[in-house]
């Protein structure tokens, strides 16, 4: 049985010996596609809680309810979607999957707009006018093209980027290097569809027709699909293999059958290495001694001949450990990180609303800039910041801390929940701002179904987006960048998932913390901080009150990056090496 197994490995080598990296050869395939996806994805989604409130008539905040639960969705459905790439399909099979859904749904929410049948009747611009809501076959149809676009959004994106670096020869300088230039074509393409997507397209669908603005995104995404898919003879295609989370839940297993057993030493705990493994090789920490057990060898245990455990169930390796230790060590720092985008999402929905019920003429003419598009300036926030804080703040932090990235990676998200803080009390002061000017000058008329619109400048909100875009680029690449050294490189792809998580739990508590707050303060005062008319509101006071919250998060990130202990890597010389500074040159 042995010598089969190891037959097996010889065969395995000789068909790896064989594959042909094409790199930047495959590259126009991938990168065209992933921008026409994106260019498809971002126009079909950027622009919802518009689309809700003025053709399904829903009210503001049911509408950005829905948006919320939609983003919860489709970036939890990352978690599901990197484990059956992982353990069953492959990158190349989840992704062709993925997007032929992705432009399905598509197609779906096109048809909402273009077809009269499937959304209500068009509410009248009289003040006072009751408008009906979507039937609940509408409802359905609309819910079924979301879960389209779920689907796809969430099999996308945990695949997309480790795809693309897979077409690379990783042993190769030149294969490093081209993965390190995928990585900024891929940021490039992204902000570049939000860019497209928060201007023309956005623009095309509030001011010339919403079935033409949507019919673009699903035109967009066909034509990634078709340049995805005549490059698929050329691409190297990764079989998919034992996922993560078994050996996590390996090692949990192994850790409660073995929980009586009495705590031995690092020396003696049992650290079986495979030959063909890749993972960098870490060092035993004393932090959640209890999974030590689990690698603690007794008389049932049984090896095979090359030194594996016979039953991995049972008897797992030293290495195994401090992997899932890793892991656990994040979470408490993910949590708080996490909560970043509970602010973040604010700017994206409520933002809007804000807009909505100003001036948003730029100059003296009539042209009114869209109210989906105000949030461009967040992206371009983060795209001016992060060339600053690359060449300028980098440099210069360096030569105080020695570090070649300038700060840590938790020193970099921790400055970016401080500037979120910051946001959320610039975005409270112009509303409070917004809100007296309708209510004490003149108005510019009336938002159907919302109220006066008031003469301040929507050149007011710019402050708050692009601080918060300035937070992102700290807090959200900073996440990012954590995830990726902290984890072993086998759950890189699982990493990803997390981020994506984080985000779609904020916005599951963005949601209930909507529904409390608007329950509350309309049980109390009769009058909700969030109603449809904002004049007729206090979104000011909701808006300190996610100040607060971030606040008390910001106090409880500084408690558990205290706590936090970067991974060590034993290095050839027997030395541990602080993966944090390891990896500050990239």
């Amino acid at each position: 049985m042995e010598v089969e197994k190891t037959d097996k490995n010889i065969t395995e080598d000789h068909d790896e010996s064989k594959i042909i990296y094409r790199g930047w050869k495959v590259m126009p395939f991938i990168i065209g596609n992933e921008t026409f996806e994106k260019l498809g994805i971002v126009g079909s989604s950027s622009n919802l809680v518009i689309y809700f409130t003025t053709v399904f008539n829903m009210k503001s905040i049911t509408a950005a309810k829905v948006v919320n639960i939609y983003s919860g969705t489709s970036n939890f459905g990352t978690i599901v979607a990197a484990f059956l790439c992982d353990s069953y399909f492959g990158r190349y099979k989840t992704l062709s999957f993925a997007m032929i859904a992705c432009f399905l749904g598509s197609v779906a929410m096109d048809l909402t707009a273009a077809i009269h049948q499937l959304r209500p009747a068009k509410c009248t611009k009289d003040i006072g006018s009751v408008c009906s809501g979507p039937s609940i076959g509408q409802i359905m149809f609309l819910a079924g093209a979301m879960v389209l676009l779920v689907i796809g959004a969430g099999g996308i994106r945990p695949c997309n980027l480790p795809f693309g670096a897979d077409q690379f020869d990783p042993k190769t300088k030149e294969g490093k290097r081209g993965i390190d230039s995928f990585f900024n074509w891929y940021f490039f393409t992204f902000t570049f569809a939000q860019m497209v997507s928060l201007t023309l397209i956005v623009y095309v669908q509030s001011n010339v027709s919403w079935s033409i603005g949507l019919a673009i995104p699903a035109i967009l995404m066909l034509v990634g699909c078709i340049i995805f898919f005549a490059g698929s003879k050329l691409y190297v295609k990764v079989k998919a293999s034992c996922s993560p989370i078994h050996s996590i839940t390996r090692v949990i297993v192994a850790a409660v059958k073995k929980r009586r057993l009495k705590p031995v030493g690092s020396n003696e705990l049992y650290n079986y290495i495979a030959k063909d493994f890749k993972n960098s090789k870490l060092s035993h920490t004393e932090q959640f001694r209890f999974l030590d057990k689990s690698a603690i060898p007794t008389q049932e245990d049984k090896l095979n001949k090359d030194g594996s455990p016979a039953d991995p169930w049972k008897l797992c390796s030293m290495q195994q450990v401090e992997e899932v230790k890793c892991v656990i060590r994040v979470l408490p720092v993910w949590l708080s990180a996490a909560l970043f985008y509970l602010a973040y999402i604010q700017q994206t929905t409520y933002t809007i609303f804000q807009s909505v019920q100003s001036d948003r003429r730029p100059g003296s003419g009539s042209f009114q800039i869209p109210a989906a598009t105000y949030t461009v300036f967040l992206m371009l926030g983060m795209t001016v910041f992060i060339p600053i804080y690359d060449r300028v703040l980098v440099p210069f932090l360096r030569k105080y801390t020695g570090r070649d990235g300038g700060i840590t990676q938790l020193q970099r998200v921790g400055a970016g929940i401080f500037i979120c803080i910051t946001s959320m009390m610039v975005s409270a002061i112009v509303e409070q701002y917004r809100r007296k000017v309708a209510l004490t000058r003149p108005t510019l008329g009336f938002a159907p179904r919302k109220g006066a619109i008031s003469s301040m400048s929507g050149m007011w909100l710019i402050p708050q987006l692009v601080l918060m875009g300035i937070g992102d680029a700290l807090a959200g690449v900073g996440q990012m960048e954590f995830y990726y050294k902290q984890f072993p490189e086998n759950m890189r792809s699982f990493a990803g998932s997390l981020y994506y998580c984080g985000i779609g739990l904020a916005s599951y508590l963005s949601t209930f913390l909507l529904s409390a707050v608007h329950d509350t303060t309309e049980g109390f005062s009769r009058v909700s901080w969030l109603p449809e008319d904002l004049n007729k509101g206090r979104l000011e006071y909701f808006y300190y009150l996610v100040a607060g919250i971030m606040t008390l998060n910001f106090a409880y990130f500084l408690l558990v990056s205290q706590w936090y202990r970067y991974k060590d890597v034993v290095t050839k010389d027997n030395d541990m090496d602080k993966s944090s500074d390891e990896f500050d040159k990239i």
